[in-house]
């Protein structure tokens, strides 16, 4: 893959399912470059989650400076937009000491706003994302399908329909306007002025597969369930609608044993990598690496520049 060099700045994009090592990755190019990185990830930025969002570890925080990283509370209505402003913020930071910044993450919305832009969406009450928040936690998300099915049937065509977070937006979009989230999408693509390289990793399912399990028990061994003890009184939050802390929720409530928690954590962890190369995949500006084919960022970053 080669690209123009229209701007003298850089940011490589690094995108791929969880647990597929995005996060070492993103480390040895940084320090490839000498620069910082910024993530794109919708739940490390709380500081109040730790272990499930499966942050990077204080040897790595130390080894390179990480922007979007325990910078905000699960108190705080953190969103695409939010994000988009944070990081071309803090790219333009990078830039006045580096020609190059890394951005690493698996929110492919959070990826596809810095690159693309995002469009102009109606201002949410408070009360009207409560209200839906708290039929969700409650009823759960085949009511919150069906909801969207009935109300907003255009968006429901094209959704991500397992995705009770994109379901969720939709939903207050409608219910604060009347209208569908669609007719607020105007797809128009912005210009950056910098460079975007974006590299996808990937692995064999079978060894994904494997390394998601155990993250997970490695997340159990660290402490998660006690982490997720903690959390019990703000578990309504948007921020702890995602997967590891619901699924022990439900067993704190004695709704399922622990080891059925567990198992669920990593059933959903796989159905969530699916759908993130679902979205990635239909992105053609990624170049993707598989991992077991490629041993070093040298073999990488030479198949880019060629």
């Amino acid at each position: 893959m080669t690209f123009i060099n229209h701007y003298s700045n850089t940011v490589y994009v690094i995108v791929g399912p969880t647990a597929v090592g995005k996060t070492s990755f993103a480390i040895q190019l940084a320090q490839h470059f000498k620069t910082e990185i910024i993530s794109a990830d919708s739940r490390q930025c709380f500081n109040e989650l730790s272990i499930g969002v499966a942050k990077p570890s204080e040897v790595e925080l130390n080894a390179i400076v990480h922007y979007f990283i325990n910078s905000h509370s699960i108190h705080q209505d953190i969103n695409a937009g939010v994000f988009e402003k944070y990081a071309l913020e803090k790219v333009t930071t990078i830039f006045q000491h580096h020609q190059t910044a890394v951005i690493v993450g698996g929110t492919g919305l959070y990826i596809n706003v810095f690159c693309n832009g995002i469009d102009e969406m109606p201002e949410i009450p408070c009360h009207i994302r409560d209200e839906i928040t708290t039929s969700y936690n409650e009823k759960g998300l085949s009511w919150l399908q069906q909801e969207i099915k009935n109300k907003d049937f255009n968006f429901w065509q094209t959704a991500e329909q397992q995705n009770p977070q994109r379901l969720l937006r939709a939903l207050e979009v409608f219910k604060a306007t009347g209208k569908s989230i669609n007719s607020y999408k105007q797809n128009k693509k912005v210009e950056r002025p910098f460079n975007i390289v974006m590299i996808g990793l990937e692995l064999p399912k079978e060894k994904l597969v494997q390394n998601i399990n155990t993250r997970i028990d490695n997340m159990i061994k660290d402490g998660l369930i006690d982490e997720v003890k903690e959390l019990i009184p703000f578990k309504h939050l948007n921020g702890l609608q995602t997967v590891g802390y619901k699924e022990l929720f439900e067993y704190f409530e004695k709704k399922c044993s622990l080891d059925f928690a567990i198992e669920r954590i990593k059933i959903n962890t796989r159905q969530y990598a699916k759908r993130q190369m679902t979205w990635f995949k239909k992105n053609k500006s990624i170049q993707w690496f598989n991992l077991t084919e490629y041993k070093s960022l040298n073999e990488i970053l030479f198949a880019i520049e060629k």
